[in-house]
C-alpha cells in the first residue's frame, strides 16, 4: 500500500526530531478540552500519537488514491456546465474520502468540529497531498479561510461557517485579485454598499479566483464610496448565491484540476467581517500570509514528486551500456534537486513553528488578558520572525520547485517532454506557484524589511549562539564566513542613500541571509543523522560561494544594470 507518510525518510526525521512541545502546550491550553472532546489528548506525546496518525491518513489517502489518478485529472481538467463547476472525478473523489475521514478541519478548533492542529501540521498535510496532485488547492484553502473565519469573525459567523467547512459539506474561496488589480491590492474597485437597512451588498468582477466556485468566500472590497488605497477597503463574508455568476474559466498552463474563475457579483448580499476599512491592512494580509505558506508546502510537494520521478527514471535509463544515473552530471543533478526539496521542507517547518507560536501567543493576549504583559515579549518576537521568514520560505520553496521539476524533465530527457510521463504535469504545476500569492518580487518586498532591520542577523546569532554545533565545527566557521560576508553587505547596503540601488540589490540581499539560515538549519539536523552531516557538508560547501559571490556583487558593482536597462530595453 502506497502511503506518502511512511514511504517519505525526511518527514519522518523531521516528525521524530522537530521540537511541537511548547507549541503543543500553547494550543492545547495546558490540554484543558481532555475531559471535554472524546479525541482532545492528555498530554504532549498523546497529542503527538494524534499528528502521526493523522498524517498517516492523508499519506494514505494522497499515495493509495488521489497520486494513480493525478495524471487523469490533470487530462479531465474542471468543466463549467450550466454556470457550475464540475470537478475531476478524482478530485471530487478526494474531496469526499478527506470529508469522510474528518480531516477538512485539520486547523480548526474542536468546539466548532475541526482538529485544533498547528500550522505545522498543516503544512506536512499540505506537503503530502501536493506530492500526490499539485493542482489539489482545496484542502488548504479550506483551512485558510476557515481560520481567518475564526480569527476575525463574529461568534455568530464562526458556529455557522467553521463547522460547515470542517465537515467538508462546502468549498470555499478567498477572493481578492481584479483584471485591474492583481499585485496592487490597493487597487481594488468591487464595489461593497450598504442598504438603508444596514445590509451589505456586492457589485463588480472579480478575475484568477482560485475555486471560484466554493460555496463560502471571503472578498476584499471597497465599503467606502469614492475612496483610493487600502484604507477604503473592507473584508466580507459571502455564501454563494443566484447573485454571482461564474463567467468563465480559465485555460491555464497548470494545476488543471483547480477552477480558477472570473466571477460577476450583481448586488449579491455579504456580511461584514471584524472592522470596515481594515480589510486590506489586517485580515487580507493575515489571510495571503496563511496562504503563502500552504503555497510554500505545494512547491515542496511537487519538487518531491518530481524529483522521486526523475531518480527513478536514471536508475532505470541505460545509455552507453550504464544507468543514466551513474554520469557525473546525472547524479550532480539529482543530488541538487534532493538538497533543493529538504532545504524547503526545513525552512518550511521551521517558519511553521515561528507562525505557530505568533498565533498562540496572540490568541494568549487577546482571550486572557491578564497575561498580555506576561507573553507580549514572546509574541512581538515570533510575529517579527513570521513576518520575515514567511516570504522568505515562499520565495526560496516555490523558486527551488521551479529548478527541480525542470531538471526532472532535463533528466528524463525527451520523454520527459512528452504527456505520456509525469515530468511535464509537474514542470507545469510548479510554474504558478512563485506566481500566485504573491509573485517572488512581491516576496522580496515583504522579507526585505526584516533583512535590513537586522531581525534576519539577530535571529542568525541567536541560533549560533544558542545550538550546540560540536559536531561540525569545520561547518561552523564556513557559515560563520558567510555571515560576516552577509553583514559587510548589509553595511554596505545601509550606507545607500539611493533607495534604486537598494531595491536593485533587495533579492540578493534576501537570498544571502536565506542561504545562511537554511545551512544553519542543516547543520542542526545533522546533529540527528550521519546523513544529514553530507547534505549539510554539500549545501554549504556551494552556499559560501554564493554568498561571497552576492557580496562582491553588491559592494564592488558599480550598478551597471541601472545606468544602461533604458538604452539596452528602451
Amino acid at each position: 500500500m502506497e502511503n506518502f507518510l511512511t514511504d517519505n525518510e525526511d518527514i519522518l526525521f523531521h516528525l521524530k526530531h522537530i521540537d511541537l512541545d511548547d507549541i503543543i502546550t500553547l494550543k492545547e491550553n495546558n490540554f484543558a478540552e481532555k475531559d471535554i472532546f472524546p479525541h482532545a489528548p492528555k498530554d504532549i506525546e498523546d497529542c503527538k500519537d494524534s499528528y502521526e496518525k493523522i498524517l498517516g491518513l492523508i499519506g494514505e489517502i494522497a499515495g493509495e488514491y488521489m497520486a494513480p489518478v493525478a495524471a487523469e485529472v490533470d487530462e479531465e481538467g474542471v468543466k463549467l456546465v450550466d454556470g457550475e463547476v464540475i470537478y475531476a472525478e478524482g478530485t471530487q473523489m478526494a474531496l469526499d474520502m478527506l470529508a469522510k475521514a474528518d480531516l477538512m478541519g485539520l486547523a480548526n478548533p474542536r468546539k466548532y468540529g475541526g482538529l485544533n492542529c498547528p500550522v505545522t501540521l498543516m503544512s506536512m498535510a499540505g506537503e503530502i497531498m501536493s506530492r500526490a496532485d499539485g493542482s489539489f488547492l482545496n484542502f488548504g484553502l479550506q483551512q485558510d479561510i476557515s481560520e481567518t473565519v475564526n480569527k476575525f469573525g463574529s461568534e455568530e459567523q464562526k458556529e455557522r461557517i467553521i463547522p460547515m467547512l470542517a465537515r467538508g459539506e462546502e468549498t470555499s474561496s478567498m477572493i481578492l485579485t481584479e483584471p485591474d488589480a492583481g499585485s496592487d491590492l490597493q487597487a481594488v474597485a468591487l464595489r461593497a454598499h450598504q442598504a438603508e437597512d444596514g445590509k451589505w451588498y456586492l457589485n463588480g468582477v472579480k478575475r484568477f479566483i482560485t475555486n471560484g466556485n466554493g460555496k463560502i468566500a471571503l472578498v476584499l472590497a471597497r465599503s467606502e464610496e469614492g475612496s483610493k488605497g487600502a484604507g477604503g477597503l473592507s473584508f466580507f463574508l459571502y455564501e454563494r448565491d443566484e447573485h454571482m455568476t461564474i463567467r468563465r474559466i480559465e485555460n491555464k498552463l497548470g494545476i488543471h484540476g483547480s477552477p480558477t474563475c472570473e466571477l460577476q457579483f450583481n448586488n449579491a448580499p455579504c456580511e461584514l467581517v471584524g472592522q470596515r476599512r481594515r480589510g486590506l491592512t489586517k485580515y487580507t494580509m493575515w489571510l495571503m500570509n496563511s496562504a503563502r505558506l500552504m503555497v510554500s508546502g505545494q512547491a515542496t510537494g511537487i519538487a518531491e514528486a518530481a524529483y522521486r520521478e526523475a531518480y527513478k527514471y536514471a536508475t532505470e535509463r541505460i545509455q552507453f551500456g550504464k544507468p543514466i544515473i551513474e554520469f557525473p552530471p546525472v547524479y550532480e543533478m539529482l543530488t541538487e534537486m534532493k538538497i533543493a526539496v529538504e532545504a524547503s521542507r526545513t525552512l518550511l517547518y521551521e517558519t511553521s513553528k515561528f507562525v505557530d507560536l505568533k498565533e498562540c501567543y496572540e490568541h494568549i493576549s487577546e482571550t486572557q488578558p491578564e497575561r498580555a504583559k506576561e507573553v507580549k515579549a514572546e509574541m512581538k518576537k515570533y510575529t517579527r520572525l513570521a513576518n520575515l521568514f514567511t516570504p522568505m520560505t515562499k520565495l526560496f520553496n516555490t523558486e527551488a520547485a521551479n529548478r527541480v521539476t525542470y531538471d526532472g524533465i532535463q533528466i528524463h530527457g525527451g520523454t520527459g517532454y512528452m504527456k505520456e510521463f509525469n515530468a511535464e504535469r509537474h514542470y507545469r504545476d510548479a510554474r504558478i506557484t512563485n506566481i500566485y500569492e504573491g509573485t517572488s518580487q512581491l516576496q522580496v518586498v515583504a522579507a526585505i524589511g526584516g533583512i535590513t532591520s537586522g531581525t534576519a542577523s539577530r535571529f542568525i546569532e541567536d541560533f549560533i549562539e544558542n545550538s550546540d554545533f560540536s559536531h561540525c565545527p569545520e561547518l561552523l566557521k564556513q557559515v560563520e564566513k558567510a555571515k560576516l560576508n552577509f553583514e559587510k553587505t548589509l553595511i554596505k547596503i545601509k550606507e545607500t542613500a539611493d533607495q534604486d540601488v537598494v531595491t536593485y540589490h533587495s533579492r540578493r540581499l534576501v537570498e544571502m541571509a536565506t542561504d545562511i539560515v537554511v545551512a544553519l538549519l542543516f547543520m542542526r539536523d545533522a546533529k540527528h543523522e550521519e546523513r544529514k552531516m553530507k547534505v549539510a557538508e554539500t549545501f554549504i560547501a556551494k552556499m559560501v560561494t554564493r554568498v561571497e559571490m552576492n557580496m562582491n556583487f553588491i559592494v564592488g558593482e558599480e550598478s551597471t544594470l541601472l545606468k544602461n536597462y533604458q538604452d539596452i530595453i528602451g
